[in-house]
């Protein structure tokens, strides 16, 4: 989670715009890191998570991720959700919290990881607010479209 954290905190003070961070983390060893590209490529899709997803997959070569942990700087949007279910990832982990973020970076807001969770009979555990204090900065007060 620090790494993901600091890589965050690091593009933020650069000036970088979006500056969501991810990274899939399998048999306690990194598989893939990645930021948002969505600014870089002008594909919307292109958030933290599925490219790290993405990474993962190609570096592993296999789209089955089962038993990867999902590590992200921000609590996954309901894409990304979507997304690390997709590959069989059962674990997310996540920094900043959507009930302590700015409400311009979920596009359903109404929609929690409760429902996300519920909606898949429990398939992922998750955990969040781990170091949302060290990104509190980046996400909690800023208001994007």
């Amino acid at each position: 989670m620090r790494e993901v954290t600091d890589h965050a905190c690091a593009l933020a003070a650069e000036g970088k715009d979006i500056v969501f961070t991810a990274a899939i983390v399998m048999d306690g060893k990194v598989v893939a890191r990645a930021r948002n590209e969505a600014a870089d490529t002008n594909d919307v899709s292109r958030h933290a998570e599925v490219v790290a997803i993405a990474k993962a997959t190609d570096a592993l070569g296999k789209r089955d991720l089962t038993g990867a942990t999902l590590v992200s700087s921000c609590q996954p949007c309901e894409m990304c959700l979507s997304t690390m279910r997709w590959a069989r990832i059962a674990r997310v982990v996540f920094a900043a919290q959507q009930a302590n973020t700015a409400p311009a970076f979920f596009r359903f807001p109404k929609l929690t990881i409760l429902d996300f969770h519920a909606a898949c009979e429990g398939a992922f555990d998750w955990y969040g607010g781990l170091d949302e204090d060290r990104v509190h900065h980046i996400y909690g007060q800023k208001k994007r479209s």
